[in-house]
């Protein structure tokens, strides 16, 4: 599906997300080093375990509010949110507004992210909701790429400017969604008007989700979901651990009696970079090579690409037999990225498409409390036990996966 017959919704959100994801990544990978160097390492690190309970609950009511008020309201909320936060920080002379800041952020960007999802759906056919996935996954590993290298410059030199620039960008794209964006509530879900108080919304909410998490497919994917994100995310979890510790320094290359030489910090910035400019070169075409498999075989291909290529990371240290393990956990991240999002798409009711997007959310807040477990066992068990524990958490997922679509069959996309 080309760009140029897009929907202009997802025009719009294309431009104003990637340029947005650009500046995310120039501030958020420094910002529990800014933390730590404000408050202390002890304080830092108990304080960023608090933003992801926020994300969860602005994730779970976005979802809720996309479907009882609309996408383009709740899109509008979150993006405002997020600008007044941003200036809120840029205007903060003191860590803990910037901590409460911070916080704000990412409230905002759960909010916004369920209609954002939601909205793709209403637009795309099912057949193409791989492609349009994953061409979002593209632009946002741009910023993912080149973000950290011009926040190491801008984020502690010309940090006020940065907060600037993204509370700027943010109304720009704020004024773009409220003009040119316009609503694709399906007719199945019912917008309702007048005045509403919010304990009645929050309980009508949470009704909804307990109905919801009675769904027992939805309920195995999202503890299959957890289960593979495990190794997925120790990329930025045990990984720099293992490599900083384990990995000696060596040279890249060498040419004519000279060599490069890379400390294992630096061997670790490598391996980094080379997994975001992978994502940036390969998803579209990944996507496209499996466009035909069907989600329970891509979903386990993931889980074994993800599982075995961290696992064989502590079987060598070379540094090119750590580019081509990153080639096998890399991809494997990738092919699951578009059909992870795709899925839960085609499967949520029409009228509670929100609240499934909202809900979905879970695996990734959960992963997040359950991965950082193998940083926390390195200290009593040698890298290959943990390397092994990781690639358990790969099977159990597969295990989950196979047991989901005995349960749920799979139905062909066809054009709407």
């Amino acid at each position: 599906m080309q760009i140029r017959i897009w929907d202009n919704n997802l025009k719009v959100r294309l431009i104003g997300e990637g340029l947005y994801n650009m500046l995310f990544w120039m501030y958020f990978p420094f910002i529990t080093v800014y933390f730590s160097g404000e408050l202390g390492t002890h304080i830092a690190g108990i304080l960023m375990t608090v933003p992801p309970i926020f994300s969860m609950i602005g994730s779970l009511l976005g979802g809720a509010l996309t479907d009882r008020l609309g996408r383009r309201p709740v899109m509008l909320l979150g993006a405002s949110m997020q600008t007044l936060m941003f200036v809120f920080f840029a205007l903060s002379a003191s860590p803990w507004i910037d901590y409460i800041a911070f916080i704000g952020i990412g409230l905002g960007g759960a909010i916004y992210r369920p209609a954002s999802s939601a909205m793709v759906t209403d637009l795309v056919p099912a057949q193409n909701l791989r492609q349009v996935f994953a061409t979002f996954t593209t632009v946002n590993n741009i910023g993912a790429v080149l973000g950290p290298a011009l926040g190491a410059i801008f984020f502690f030199h010309y940090r006020q400017e940065l907060l600037w620039t993204c509370a700027a960008v943010l109304l720009l794209y704020f004024i773009a969604i409220y003009y040119i964006v316009h609503e694709t509530l399906p007719g199945s879900a019912k917008i309702t008007k007048g005045s509403i108080r919010i304990t009645s919304l929050f309980k009508e909410q949470w009704k909804g989700y307990g109905i919801i998490f009675q769904d027992k497919v939805f309920l195995l994917y999202i503890l299959a979901g957890i289960f593979s994100l495990i190794p997925i995310m120790q990329l930025d979890l045990y990984l720099p651990v293992y490599v900083f510790e384990h990995v000696p320094a060596q040279p890249l290359i060498t040419w004519n009696g000279t060599s490069f030489i890379l400390t294992s910090k630096e061997v670790f910035g490598w391996l980094v970079g080379f997994n975001g400019l992978l994502f940036v070169l390969f998803i579209l075409p990944v996507t496209n090579w499996f466009r035909n498999w069907k989600e329970r075989n891509v979903f386990i291909l993931s889980s074994l690409l993800a599982g075995f290529g961290t696992f064989f990371v502590g079987l060598n240290t070379n540094i090119w037999f750590l580019f081509f393990v990153t080639i096998i956990f890399t991809f494997g991240e990738m092919v699951r990225s578009p059909v992870t999002q795709s899925f839960i798409s085609r499967y949520a009711p029409e009228h509670s498409r929100g609240q499934y997007m909202g809900a979905d959310s879970l695996q990734y807040t959960i992963g997040k409390f359950l991965a950082p477990l193998t940083v926390f066992l390195s200290s009593w068990v040698p890298p290959m036990g943990v390397f092994s524990i990781i690639l358990v958490s790969a099977f159990i997922s597969i295990g989950l996966y196979i047991q989901l679509f005995r349960i749920h069959v799979e139905q062909p996309a066809t054009a709407d």
